[in-house]
């Protein structure tokens, strides 16, 4: 194997049995060497955690990807975690890429930060190396499946798509990662456009307890998109009212983009 081949660790935080990750490994494997390592459980809404409790084993696992068997790895760790370990035990050098997808459900709006597949992303970008996260819009049932009734060839489609670009293109300034919504409805055809993530809340959180205060809860959600209140440049906009796929440039300065100047004046009283 030619030692030019292109590096790429692929992830995902639907764990090692997601089709939405083998749909991914076939779409890249035409691009380089694919390196597939996910979490050994389901650890969706992780964020970029490290869990004290996690374990870090390493389990090789043969898995039929398409027509050839693929040696893939689950790893005992959060989405971040199984970056982290994969990078620093699994690949021969830093890969040219790390793709996280593709995940059961879009990831928009404000709680990007809770997402798992974002915080494969941000991990993978925390070490310098360019990073895809791409997920497909799904039926709410369906976020915490493994449901092989989804059609993943689409956004198979556009995680090659870009995984390419960014491959051959030279590094964009303050662009870390690169998230990619792919609505339900899309075919290879469906126009995309750059967007601006949106700071509206999306899925919205309804508390589930029958028994009072102390007793077991888990948290169901809603989604809710006033067209009138989202930001007609944004992820949520282009994704649900445009029906298009969303791209947006993420970064790994979080700081406001206001004038630092000002506001330190303000917060002396000096404004």
């Amino acid at each position: 194997m030619s030692s030019t081949r292109k590096q790429i660790l692929l992830t995902n935080d639907d764990g090692i049995e997601s089709p939405g990750l083998w749909a991914a490994a076939e779409a890249l494997a035409r691009l380089g060497f694919v390196t597939v390592a996910a979490p050994r459980d389901q650890y969706s809404g992780a964020g970029r955690s490290h869990p004290l409790q996690a374990d870090g084993i390493i389990t090789p696992r043969s898995l039929q990807i398409g027509r050839q068997i693929w040696t893939a790895y689950a790893i005992g760790g959060s989405p971040a975690q199984t970056v982290m370990f994969a990078i620093l035990d699994l690949m021969p050098h830093k890969p040219d890429l790390v793709v996280s997808g593709i995940n059961y459900g879009e990831n928009v709006g404000s709680g990007i930060t809770v997402s798992g597949t974002l915080g494969a992303a941000f991990e993978a970008a925390s070490f310098g190396i360019p990073a895809l996260a791409v997920s497909l819009e799904l039926p709410s049932g369906e976020y915490y499946t493994h449901s092989r009734e989804v059609d993943f060839s689409s956004a198979a489609y556009f995680t090659a798509y870009f995984a390419e670009r960014l491959l051959n293109l030279p590094p964009q300034p303050d662009v870390d990662v690169l998230k990619v919504e792919v609505p339900a409805s899309a075919t290879p055809q469906t126009p995309w456009q750059v967007t601006r993530q949106s700071r509206q809340r999306y899925f919205f959180p309804i508390s589930r307890r029958k028994d009072g205060l102390e007793s077991p809860a888990d948290v169901n959600f809603i989604i809710r998109v006033e067209p009138g209140e989202v930001e007609p440049d944004s992820d949520v906009y282009t994704l649900r009212i445009k029906k298009q796929v969303a791209v947006t440039p993420l970064s790994l300065d979080m700081t406001s983009r206001l004038p630092l100047d000002e506001l330190e004046q303000t917060l002396r009283g000096r404004g």
